[in-house]
């Protein structure tokens, strides 16, 4: 199943792998592996707006440059919260993508029907396994 704006695994799978195999070709695999970047958060919306903000997520993540995954994921005991999972190849690229325009439209959008943030980890994504 193909959902707009999310990355299938074939095709995650392909670029995580095109990355790490280009990064082999020239010789510098650990420092590919070295320079993911990888971010899990948790985010909650306001009491029956968790649908609404899923949209503005989807929305603003279009064309990312240096993004190789964008999972929004419901949770599935609490009604209004919500994960992200991503993967840059570095962290100046997760830094830049917060200037694109669609990223900013879609943080204004969300503002107002955010509740908070909870868990947030940085991560060093090593490998795919699909």
């Amino acid at each position: 199943m193909r959902v707009e704006g999310v990355l299938s695994r074939r095709e995650f799978g392909g670029a995580g792998a095109a990355l790490l195999l280009a990064a082999s070709a020239s010789g510098k695999a650990a420092e590919a592996a070295d320079a993911l970047y990888g971010l899990i958060g948790e985010i909650k919306a306001a009491p029956g707006k968790r649908t609404e903000l899923l949209g503005y997520l989807l929305e603003g993540s279009g064309e990312m440059p240096g993004n190789l995954a964008y999972v929004v994921a419901e949770d599935a005991v609490d009604p209004d919260t919500i994960w992200v999972t991503e993967v840059w190849r570095s962290k100046a690229d997760h830094e830049a993508s917060l200037g694109l325009p669609q990223v900013t439209q879609a943080i204004a959008k969300a503002r107002p029907i955010l509740a908070g943030f909870g868990a947030r980890a940085e991560t060093r994504p090593i490998g795919l396994s699909l």
